[in-house]
């Protein structure tokens, strides 16, 4: 693939969009072209699914089986309808969240199989890694002191989990970063946003230094 793709992943309250959308206009600004999309959504297929997953008026809820088949259809869309295309042609692809959330959310806090949630994400995905993911690592306590603060103050069903279920999910995030430390960089996300942002555009800009992916190096042709 021409251009590099890159995930943010973390528990709630941590930052992912905030961060995606200043990287995504940093990049720009400098000359690269960047595709920024969130999971589960960034498809027609995948918004539909987005809005299921969130709602807390659905009775009963969506199993764990269920929750994670849905999660993993519209993760098979937005590969091969978003990613893909926009990696062959030499995106910088961001991603808010992609097949670690569902290990993490799914397999560790929900305690499916984990046998069987990696290798159906294997499925979904074809096989699409990503370059580089960004764990925004941050106590689930702070997180949702942040959640509490915002504008509207409320919680869609996942957040709507015991904090024993994030606490679970945060240790499963740290134990994946452990197995995979040349694709993961876990980010302090406690501290202000300048100083996150600040030190996932130098490791950024690093990479793609090191990649010999340049500014101005712009796709062959604009895809949206």
């Amino acid at each position: 693939m021409a251009g590099l793709f890159v995930t943010l992943e973390g528990s709630e309250g941590t930052g992912k969009s905030s961060n995606i959308t200043l990287l995504t206009r940093f990049l720009q600004k400098n000359g690269w072209p960047v595709l920024s999309l969130r999971e589960p959504g960034g498809t027609a297929v995948g918004e539909e699914i987005r809005s299921i997953l969130k709602r807390i008026d659905i009775v009963p809820p969506p199993g764990p089986e269920a929750e994670l088949l849905l999660f993993l259809a519209s993760r098979a869309q937005l590969v091969r309808e978003r990613i893909l295309p926009a990696l062959q042609l030499g995106y910088v692809v961001l991603c808010d969240r992609y097949f670690d959330s569902t290990v993490a959310y799914q397999g560790g806090a929900r305690s499916l199989d984990m046998a069987t949630v990696r290798a159906i994400n294997r499925f979904a995905t074809g096989g699409c890694i990503p370059d580089v993911t960004f764990l925004l690592d941050l106590p689930p306590e702070i997180g949702f002191r942040r959640i509490a603060a915002r504008l509207d103050g409320c919680r869609d069903r996942m957040e709507g989990e015991a904090m024993d279920f994030f606490h679970r999910v945060r240790a499963t995030y740290l134990q994946l970063a452990t197995n995979e430390p040349q694709r993961f960089y876990t980010v302090d996300a406690g501290r202000p946003l300048p100083s996150v942002q600040r030190e996932l555009r130098r490791i950024l800009l690093t990479i793609l230094e090191s990649k010999g992916i340049n500014p101005g190096q712009l796709a062959p042709r604009q895809w949206r």
